[in-house]
């Protein structure tokens, strides 16, 4: 067992808050954690803290939210009822973080991933307010890819023979092996006949640090939103004047898009999108209807290649006047996506692939950190580091051009500022009404049986106000952590056996 060294007494509110909003532990000295879980365990309210944390219990760092709850009947105004946070176990509201990123918060981090594959697979298949014909449409899965910036170690295996790719345990090509030894400027052999393991931290490394363009690579990751939206565009222009050709109007016409961003190893952002081929409804851009007979999936597959030459150059900057070219690499893949579990790619399997990236950041770069700023740069740029603290250095050398401070900005983030999961209006539902009709079902649910016998449910009359403010994060005490984190793990076993009988009658 160890010692906790973290104090037991609430962090101080942030400005604004209610002062002690929170009631102050007893303990006058470090605990150790078994004591600190006895003293909890101890307490009478223990059942009624239990069921008070259930919704944060599996979050790793919940939001403590201190206020009142007013109950305000909807017609008249009238004040139904009032409680107060300071009534229920530790004098506040846990809420979960929230947090999409798994290296942050697993617990938050899995339920966005279920979240973004339904989202994503909603606009395959249809349902949750999705026309079902969507399924009908032609749609394609490409993966534009970063152009190169110089040699890293990688790991190439040419004929897979392991069931899972996510557990490959293949026999890999030699990293670089080449018979002539060739020698950078720097007197660094361009060679590596090693073959890696994909758990290798030398994956993703420049062979030659000093040859590698780092500013080359954080400009581009910049600038990689600003390449997508073009690309769209070339895809649709492209789409528009086929139709045309075919007699086809292009008004009738519309594309539809999800993409999700994955680091590299390198540090560099690639795109995995679905692009769906809708009709349009001049005037309305919310329907969603069929597409115009006489544009298939193949189409959309040459549009796409054609698409891919789109680059454009950036605005000057003082240590590169001419600006930097932002272009798409040499691999871009552009599959057909079929549905009903048939085919190469599958419905099913694009929305797994997209959501697993949607949870996933720069950890897989090793760098981790939060937004960095004059007193924290220096922890993680070196011009003569690794390969992440020069991308770093990179970012904050070129950000200090005022025209450049996105570079600063999302220097934590390699230079990349954009999100790792977008999607088109039009594509499918949105996470927010997702969550409302979740909470609308628990409601349901822990609402008891149904007395309305069989009848619609009546219209709320009544809305709940909330008048909260934050107070801090983080469990009070490590033991507290522990018990609604090991709350929450039974909680989950206790479901599985359910979850396996459910999945065995649907199938």
């Amino acid at each position: 067992m160890t010692v906790s060294t973290l104090t037991v007494a609430p962090e101080t509110p942030v400005s604004g808050a209610a002062p002690a909003v929170e009631p102050a532990l007893t303990w006058s000295r470090p605990l150790y954690l078994a004591e600190q879980a006895a003293a909890r365990l101890a307490r009478p309210d223990y059942p009624d803290w239990l069921t008070h944390i259930r919704p944060a219990a599996a979050c790793t760092r919940p939001i403590r939210l201190y206020g009142d709850i007013l109950t305000v009947d909807a017609t008249t105004g009238r004040l139904l009822s009032t409680v107060t946070t300071a009534d229920m176990p530790d004098g506040v509201i846990y809420k979960a973080c929230g947090n999409r990123r798994a290296a942050v918060c697993p617990s938050c981090s899995a339920r966005y991933k279920r979240d973004a594959y339904q989202v994503i697979r909603a606009g395959l298949v249809g349902g949750k307010g999705v026309p079902e014909h969507v399924a009908t449409h032609p749609a394609v899965f490409p993966t534009f890819t970063a152009p190169s910036f110089g040699t890293v170690h990688t790991r190439v295996v040419k004929r897979h023979t392991c069931a899972t790719r996510s557990r490959c345990d293949c026999r890999p090509d030699p990293c670089h092996a080449r018979r002539d030894l060739t020698v950078c400027p720097h007197g660094v052999r361009l060679v590596c006949y090693a073959r890696h393991d994909p758990d290798d931290p030398r994956l993703g490394t420049p062979l030659c640090l000093d040859c590698y363009d780092h500013a080359a690579q954080v400009v581009w990751n910049l600038h990689a939103g600003e390449l997508w939206r073009r690309t769209g565009e070339a895809i649709r222009k492209y789409l528009r004047r086929l139709a045309r050709q075919r007699g086809i109007d292009p008004d009738r016409i519309r594309l539809s898009f999800g993409k999700a961003a994955e680091m590299q190893r390198r540090g560099v952002v690639h795109f995995h999108a679905i692009i769906r081929l809708d009709g349009a409804i001049p005037g309305d851009k919310t329907a969603i209807v069929p597409p115009p007979a006489g544009i298939d999936a193949l189409d959309l597959v040459d549009a796409v290649e054609h698409a891919t030459h789109t680059a454009f150059t950036t605005p000057a900057h003082p240590a590169r006047p001419e600006g930097w070219r932002i272009g798409w690499g040499d691999q871009v893949h552009t599959k057909v996506i079929t549905v009903a579990g048939e085919g190469e790619v599958t419905d099913g399997m694009v929305a797994a692939y997209l959501a697993k990236y949607a949870t996933k950041s720069t950890e897989i770069t090793g760098h981790t950190s939060a937004r960095l700023d004059e007193d924290t740069v220096d922890l993680y740029a070196d011009p003569d580091g690794t390969h992440t603290q020069r991308l770093i250095d990179a970012c904050w050398t070129l950000g200090a051009d005022k025209r450049w401070r996105r570079l600063r900005r999302w220097a934590h983030m390699l230079g990349f500022g954009g999100h790792f999961l977008t999607k088109s209006r039009a594509y499918s539902i949105t996470f927010s009404l997702l969550r409302n009709n979740r909470i609308v079902y628990r409601r349901t649910v822990t609402a008891g049986p149904s007395t309305t016998d069989g009848k619609a449910p009546r219209e709320e009359t009544t809305l709940v106000v909330n008048f909260l403010q934050f107070v801090g994060a983080g469990w009070r005490t490590p033991a507290d952590a522990m018990l609604a984190n090991t709350s929450a793990a039974l909680a989950r076993e206790h479901q599985r056996p359910g979850q396996g009988h459910t999945n065995a009658l649907a199938a």
